[in-house]
């Protein structure tokens, strides 16, 4: 029967007329070739990511002929169609070979030539399908060769050809072939693989050996008779995965935000040089910090006047187990830094100057789900200290007294404005933890909030593309206390009761910053900005795995100043110039709890004489988490680091502590002469003695 066809098949050739088909220019064939990838480019035009759009195939760029291999062009006309150069078309002596092969060696043998597969790569309706292709298909396959033969050139068949092929697999074209299976441009083929490329044109998905074997003859015919290097080349070339990403991919985690197009090379607002450097800083910064139990981070670096993005990272896949994931975008608990955003609106409504004072003492509060205790992150106590020294040191017990001050609702409110959207339950949620940032944020957010101080209170979007100029936003705080704030935030002398006169939060010119460390250590922060960039960084573990004694200053900050310093180059951050509705006054603190300083105040808030809260004295009594508390151990928290705090309210002398009846350690007893209690299960009472062993005070626990 097979013979019986091709013979009719002949005749039909022989003896009917042409058939005359509409085909395409070269032009619109190449111009309707896209690519499945899709590419993102830096602010200037440089390439940052490869994304695979369409998911059917694998296309690259059109690849003309003068880029291509002449080996693989060689290998191609011996493999597929010797006598190409020559024929118009059809190859009619291909054609009686087959037909003889067919009939008399009972062997299947194709007769088609590079036009006449070229056609049929162009027409759908023309493709050969499982059983083979139908006469009437033959036959229109064979018109619409001599059709385009005479409307096209040999170089522009070759070329078209070669880009519309399918290789192996889901590797369409000569360009995904290349670089899928030897990691080369076209251009750089050699014999080699040109012959192993052309021999997966007969059967792209062959076996392997199959494949081997026809290559070698390939080479053969294009002069390279060294048939087992052949053999082995495409053998292993055959048995890997074909890889088309780049060979270092800088922007995986914004790219998957963009609404890319197969084809589409979209323009970001990125800047390569910054991406890069940024990586790099964070992925030495997380290898340094592999053995305190490490391994994710995130940088998000904004232009403060358009919002433009001008770097973001995601993640480092050097020492993540969890690369994927965006830490940009990850809500996470953001510690400290929501701290100035509370200072602002406090000093906005006027309930505060940066010069109050406020009382960093033991402080317990009654909440529907039980005692609130909050303690420093040094787990002591200060004293009276002002606005300023609160902030900079990030204090935690003055930050609660002051969303006393203001009201947990007020301050979730604010927090909502300034585009922290994540914070999604009502303030009765959060309640008095919301101070020491007791919600969960994401970096990108946080960052665009600190952006807002940076423009003087005014919240404007992030935008991912370059745009110039800046986009239409809304005033969320006031020009005069984002101003008083970012001057606290940059007040070196502020922040080192904390973190001293040198830290990493210093650059190279004004910075404003603030660092956080959420509970347990399982997330830290460092935010900051200067007159035209802001920078925000996290570092964690994408699992919530807690940190082994890691802060914001120790683990974000290094991150922050090495991006910021690099930014400032060659231009230091200037500091802002006073608004109007700032004043300064020389201030004196009675007593002096701090130095004569001068300070900013709002407009008429001003004063030049601070005095602090008298106390009446009252009778000894202990102040602590609570009469009847019930404390809970927290198993991620090592235990002599987990200690209740215990202090003496009214006139203390000559009292000692006593616990469970007999005299506190020593060691227990901290400088102020309070008690450091290190938490044991069961119930205890703690108390108060006078030297003749009389109990004036005392208060009952229990530790679960």
């Amino acid at each position: 029967m097979a013979g019986r066809a091709c013979l009719s098949l002949f005749m039909i050739l022989l003896l009917a007329p042409q058939v005359q088909a509409s085909q395409p220019s070269f032009t619109q064939v190449r111009a309707a070739h896209i690519s499945s990838e899709a590419w993102v480019l830096d602010r200037h035009g440089r390439l940052l990511q490869s994304v695979r759009v369409d998911k059917a195939h694998r296309r690259l760029p059109w690849v003309s002929l003068d880029d291509l291999s002449p080996a693989m062009i060689a290998a191609l006309i011996a493999s597929e169609d010797r006598r190409f150069m020559s024929h118009a078309g059809v190859d009619w002596k291909a054609i009686v070979g087959a037909i003889w092969t067919n009939l008399v060696e009972h062997r299947q043998r194709g007769a088609s030539t590079l036009t006449m597969q070229l056609v049929g790569l162009i027409d759908t309706s023309l493709r050969r399908d499982a059983d083979g292709r139908s006469l009437n298909q033959k036959w229109r396959q064979i018109g619409a060769a001599r059709e385009l033969e005479q409307r096209w050139s040999k170089e522009q068949i070759l070329e078209a050809y070669l880009n519309l092929a399918n290789f192996r697999g889901e590797l369409a074209g000569i360009a995904a072939a290349a670089r899928g299976l030897f990691g080369k441009h076209p251009s750089g083929l050699d014999r080699a693989e040109a012959s192993v490329l052309a021999a997966l044109l007969r059967g792209p998905n062959a076996k392997p050996q199959l494949v081997a074997k026809r290559a070698c003859g390939v080479a053969h015919r294009i002069g390279r008779e060294d048939c087992q290097f052949v053999y082995r080349l495409a053998l292993s070339a055959l048995s890997r995965t074909p890889h088309l990403e780049m060979a270092r991919q800088y922007a995986p985690h914004l790219s998957r935000r963009l609404n890319l197009a197969p084809g589409q090379s979209l323009r970001t607002s990125l800047d390569a040089d910054l991406q890069a450097f940024v990586l790099e800083t964070l992925t030495r910064q997380l290898i340094e910090l592999r053995e305190r139990q490490v391994e994710d981070g995130a940088v998000l670096v904004l232009d403060n006047a358009s919002g433009e993005v001008l770097a973001w990272v995601g993640s480092s896949d050097a020492t993540s187990a969890a690369a994927e994931v965006d830490g940009v975008t990850a809500q996470r608990l953001p510690g400290s830094t929501l701290k100035p955003f509370l200072y602002g609106l406090a000093i906005e409504r006027g309930l505060l100057t940066a010069a109050s004072p406020l009382e960093d003492s033991p402080l317990t509060l009654d909440t529907p789900v039980g005692l609130y205790v909050p303690q420093n992150y040094e787990r002591d106590f200060k004293g009276w200290v002002s606005v300023r020294t609160a902030l900079g040191a990030s204090l935690n017990v003055p930050a609660v007294r002051t969303l006393m001050l203001l009201g947990v609702e007020r301050f979730h409110a604010g927090l909502k404005r300034m585009g922290l959207n994540s914070l999604g339950h009502d303030s009765d949620f959060y309640g008095y933890s919301l101070a020491l940032g007791g919600g969960e944020v994401t970096l990108l957010e946080l960052a665009n909030a600190y952006r807002s101080l940076a423009n003087g209170g005014v919240l404007s979007p992030v935008v991912l593309t370059p745009s110039g100029r800046g986009h239409g936003g809304g005033r969320v705080l006031s020009r005069a206390s984002t101003y008083i704030v970012g001057d606290i935030l940059a007040d070196k002398s502020a922040r080192g009761p904390t973190f001293g006169l040198s830290s990493p939060l210093e650059t190279s010119g004004w910075a404003a910053v603030k660092t956080g460390t959420s509970k347990d250590m399982r997330d830290n922060w460092c935010l900051g900005y200067t007159d035209r960039y802001t920078v925000g960084v996290w570092v964690g573990n994408a699992s919530g795995t807690p940190m082994r004694d890691v802060s914001g200053v120790s683990g974000a900050a290094p991150i922050w100043q090495a991006v910021m310093d690099r930014l400032q180059s060659g231009r230091p951050g200037k500091a802002p110039k006073s608004p109007p509705g700032v004043e300064g006054r020389l201030v004196r603190f009675e007593p002096a709890i701090e130095p004569d300083r001068r300070e900013l105040f709002l407009a008429g808030t001003a004063q030049d004489r601070v005095v602090m809260p008298r106390r009446e004295t009252l009778p000894a009594r202990i102040e602590g988490p609570g009469n009847g508390a019930i404390l809970a151990r927290d198993p991620d928290i090592p235990g002599e680091r987990q200690k209740a705090h215990f202090s003496i309210a009214g006139d203390g002398h000559g009292l000692t502590w006593q616990v469970d009846g007999k005299p506190a350690d020593p060691s227990w007893l901290d400088s102020d002469g309070s008690l450091l209690w290190p938490l044991a299960p069961g119930a205890h009472r703690i108390s108060l003695q006078t030297v003749d062993g009389k109990s004036v005070a005392a208060m009952f626990v229990t530790v679960k």
